[in-house]
């Protein structure tokens, strides 16, 4: 199976950027479409974005759309998501997860359920 660690997570204020990472070993990385989702304390988790294997189509939730950019890098086994403009909203832990596209499974999307592997999660402090 293939392992997800997150990283560039940290505390900015409001206004600033970020840019996490997520590494993938163990499988090539190409069998996955991926997505970033988010979870603050006591809430439900939230998709923000996810992209298809190709890297040529993209999604994102309405919350992030056009402050927020998916992208990969497969010869790196590398996903990034470029997080622009943050405000305090967009404090939480944030986890990348993959679609395992083997059995024939297209999704990138929303739904959290259909997602076959998740990172550990890295924190992401927005201060006002």
């Amino acid at each position: 199976q293939v392992q997800l660690v997150e990283s560039g997570g940290g505390s900015v204020q409001t206004g600033g950027s970020l840019r996490l990472s997520c590494v993938a070993s163990g499988r090539p990385f190409s069998r996955y479409n991926m997505g970033w989702f988010r979870q603050a304390p006591g809430k439900e988790r939230e998709f923000c974005a996810a992209v298809d294997w190709t890297a040529t189509s993209t999604y994102y939730a309405d919350s992030v759309q056009g402050r927020f950019t998916i992208s990969r890098d497969n010869y790196k086994s590398t996903l990034f998501l470029q997080m622009n403009n943050l405000n305090p909203e967009d404090t939480a832990a944030y986890y990348c997860a993959g679609v395992d596209r083997s059995s024939g499974r297209a999704y990138y999307g929303g739904d959290p359920s259909q997602y076959d592997y998740w990172g550990r999660g890295i924190q992401v402090t927005v201060s006002s």
